[in-house]
């Protein structure tokens, strides 16, 4: 389950009581010395894809929801099928289906009696689309433990709606008991979006939304003008500290000569009630340090050890052919407003360079599974783009798709580690393999105990106590500190002599010897 808290973070001190500070950023450092950080990807499970194609209306397997009954430990899943040109019918181009597993690698698609396709009946469709202009895509899925039993699963999904005698897109939200069976309100969207208009300017404030889009040749298209609205790919998360519901998607964002549908940034709206939400806001785009091809597909956010995390689905091209292809960036909030790319360089989940299912395209999603000394990352990958192209034949147009799971050990999104060598003039000769890290300041009043997330195989990790001013504590220094070594995920710190941890507050320095750490836990 996850080990979450509602905390608001004064600035320049972190708060008493049981809290676990990962080393994703450095906002509850104060400094440190002769270390690197890096980011750790996740590594695939060897028996991807998990959930294969199996089916007739399974052609192309994309977004994904996952959620573990933590009494029960069965694992659910909700996964779009895309299914054109198979389907006879538009409203089945586009399904949300169901999967169940009991380990969370091996699924079983139950038979359902709720939707045929094609005629055709047991299938695991648990939802089908409304048959409008274009397709029905997203199934994001929160189960709320505290809501009543009709209304614990929610799912935001994308559609399109008839109102005042007019269809429109947009994003809305379903609900049901048990996962499997769903409803849908009538009428909708409850967030409207954009969509076509491509190279058109923004509409005037109090001009009708509904346009033409003539930029594809042929007969005009109607265009769907919300200038800065979300888009048809969200994912919904609780946010604890806000207390509020929160999407988090794909955004437009203008052309460089101010027409609409340049490129997605990341975009938000919240809702204290499911019902009410506020104007979506863009809160990143690609930026100078980003290659001009780059977008983001969307941008599923989850909270955790007091951190918003983002896998950020990147979008640029490869290849001779400029494909959109799509590699997983790890970002960082304290806020969930303001965001830090300090892991661009390196993917969390790279495109698999062996190819297969998952060499082109991933779609995240806000659902991580955390387990006692792991946490379970599912996601849904195309061979190729993920923006139309065709790889397979006429009637598998996208290939082998999938699900695939990949994993990282428990709270290991990023590890600090001495350096090799220091060598700076100040030093007077050379540190090889030391470095230290400060933490503000840390009441210890009425904590038992301290561990470190670490890896200290090839060397150690010393702990040590300062005063706010920096200066030693009798009995916690590193000269008395006791080597922590190995690799554990609950390294405690002690020192000789020493018996429990001071009241009041302190500097933690965490000494490293050929070691990394990623955690550090006061409880």
């Amino acid at each position: 389950m996850y080990r979450t808290a509602i905390l608001l973070i004064a600035a320049g001190s972190l708060p008493a009581g049981p809290r676990t500070i990962l080393f994703v950023d450095d906002h509850d450092i104060l400094y440190r010395s002769g270390t690197r950080r890096a980011v750790h990807p996740a590594v695939r499970h060897p028996a991807n894809p998990v959930v294969r194609e199996e089916k007739p209306w399974e052609l192309a397997i994309g977004w994904t929801s996952v959620y573990r009954d933590p009494r029960r430990g069965l694992y659910q899943m909700w996964y779009q099928s895309y299914a054109k040109p198979a389907a006879r019918r538009k409203t089945h181009q586009s399904l949300v289906c169901y999967a169940e597993s009991r380990d969370g690698v091996h699924w079983t698609k139950p038979d359902l009696d709720l939707f045929d396709f094609n005629g055709g009946k047991p299938t695991n469709i648990v939802m089908i689309g409304n048959g409008g202009f274009s397709d029905r895509y997203t199934n994001s899925v929160v189960v709320d433990e505290h809501a009543d039993a009709a209304h614990r699963y929610r799912m935001v999904f994308y559609d399109w709606f008839q109102k005042d005698g007019r269809e429109y897109p947009g994003l809305q939200l379903a609900w049901s008991p048990d996962g499997i069976h769903w409803t849908k309100p009538e009428g909708g969207p409850m967030l409207h979006t954009l969509y076509g208009g491509q190279g058109q300017p923004p509409p005037f404030a109090g001009e009708d939304h509904l346009g033409e889009d003539r930029t594809r040749g042929g007969a005009p298209r109607p265009a769907w003008r919300f200038p800065l609205s979300m888009s048809d790919g969200a994912d919904l998360m609780w946010d604890p500290i806000r207390r509020v519901w929160a999407l988090y998607g794909k955004m437009w964002y203008d052309r460089p000569d101010g027409g609409l549908v340049f490129k997605h940034g990341m975009g938000r709206t919240e809702s204290p009630d499911l019902v009410r939400w506020s104007a979506p806001e863009l809160l990143l785009t690609p930026d100078d340090d980003d290659s001009p091809d780059v977008e983001f597909h969307t941008t599923p956010v989850f909270y955790y050890q007091n951190r918003y995390l983002c896998l950020n689905q990147v979008l640029r091209r490869e290849g001779e052919r400029g494909n959109l292809m799509i590699d997983i960036e790890l970002m960082v909030s304290r806020d969930g407003l303001a965001w830090e790319r300090p892991y661009r360089k390196t993917p969390f989940l790279p495109r698999n360079p062996a190819g297969g299912f998952d060499g082109g395209s991933m779609f995240t999603n806000a659902n991580p599974i955390v387990l006692d000394n792991q946490i379970r990352f599912y996601y849904g990958a195309y061979p190729g783009t993920a923006v139309g192209g065709t790889r397979g034949p006429a009637r598998d147009p996208y290939g082998d798709t999938g699900v695939g799971l990949a994993s990282i050990p428990r709270d290991r999104f990023a590890g600090i580690r001495a350096v090799a060598r220091s060598d700076q003039r100040s030093l007077g000769g050379v540190l090889e393999h030391r470095g230290q890290i400060t933490l503000r300041a840390l009441d210890l009043t009425g904590a038992r105990r301290i561990t470190f997330n670490g890896d200290a195989r090839a060397g150690w990790i010393k702990a040590e106590l300062l005063t706010e001013r920096g200066y030693r504590v009798r009995g916690y220094t590193q000269d008395e500190a006791i080597p922590l070594r190995g690799d554990s995920f609950a390294h405690a710190a002690a020192w000789r002599g020493a018996d429990g941890l001071p009241a009041g507050r302190y500097l933690l320095r965490i000494h490293l010897y050929r070691a990394e750490v990623f955690a550090v836990t006061v409880e």
